[in-house]
């Protein structure tokens, strides 16, 4: 049996699929990644993989002037999902969806970094983020997006929406459910947004702490998450 493909766009190296590789893997997907930077990355086709995971990154949807290369991608994933093919974005991936799905992104009025609960609405409660429901997530954003026309809000905290659903086929998180086990790169998080994460107020030494703390269970809870958002994918 051909595996299904999950192309996976990492905006900068160290931000991939971590813990989601697993479900992934065993739903099937042969994971090709496709960092920025990489040859063809500027004119990927987003249209035929099986699955389009977009992961995070350091740079902003409001500052699009800034970086060329954001208003491919968002015409890419406007057609993407106009055309209902199953989607996930993390972070900067999820603004991005908001994005290509007319919503606005912006600067919120704080920046949330490190671990905290989401608050699941009704509809969320009923989704594949019942898994998150008592799992402190990390968080790593100051932007934040607006729900889009016609999609669910799933999850939010007293700042921002945290996600939201179009449909079975499309979900966009803003807090990372996809981070928390060792190894997954956060000591490399903490060097490259060291300036970022003191001006939110944090310290490298909470977050390392807090991940040992809660990382695990946050990093398993994500996984149940994704493994029933991939089963409830329309065949």
């Amino acid at each position: 049996m051909t595996a299904k493909r999950a192309l996976v766009v990492q905006h900068v190296a160290h931000e991939g699929p971590a813990a989601f590789a697993g479900p992934l893997a065993d739903a099937g997907y042969a994971i090709e990644r496709l960092g920025l930077g990489d040859a063809g990355f500027e004119d990927a086709d987003f249209l035929s993989p099986d699955l389009l995971v977009l992961m995070g990154g350091p740079m902003g949807v409001p500052e699009r002037g800034r970086h060329p290369w954001m208003e491919g991608e968002i015409a890419r994933l406007s057609e993407r999902l106009a055309a209902g093919r199953p989607t996930l974005g993390v972070c900067l991936g999820g603004q991005l969806i908001a994005a290509a799905l007319g919503a606005n992104v912006a600067p919120g009025p704080v920046r949330e970094v490190g671990f905290a609960p989401i608050a699941l609405t009704a509809a969320g409660r009923a989704s594949p983020l019942a898994a998150l429901a008592a799992a402190p997530v990390l968080h790593w954003h100051g932007d934040g997006f607006d729900v889009p026309d016609g999609a669910d809000l799933l999850a939010e905290t007293e700042h921002f929406p945290q996600a939201f659903a179009m449909g079975a086929s499309v979900l966009a998180l803003q807090c990372h459910p996809e981070m928390g086990d060792i190894g997954d790169g956060i000591d490399q998080w903490l060097t490259a947004d060291a300036d970022y994460v003191r001006g939110a107020g944090s310290s490298a030494e909470v977050i390392r702490a807090d991940h040992a703390r809660f990382g695990r269970e946050a990093a398993r809870a994500g996984q149940r998450m994704l493994r029933e958002w991939l089963r409830r994918l329309p065949a």
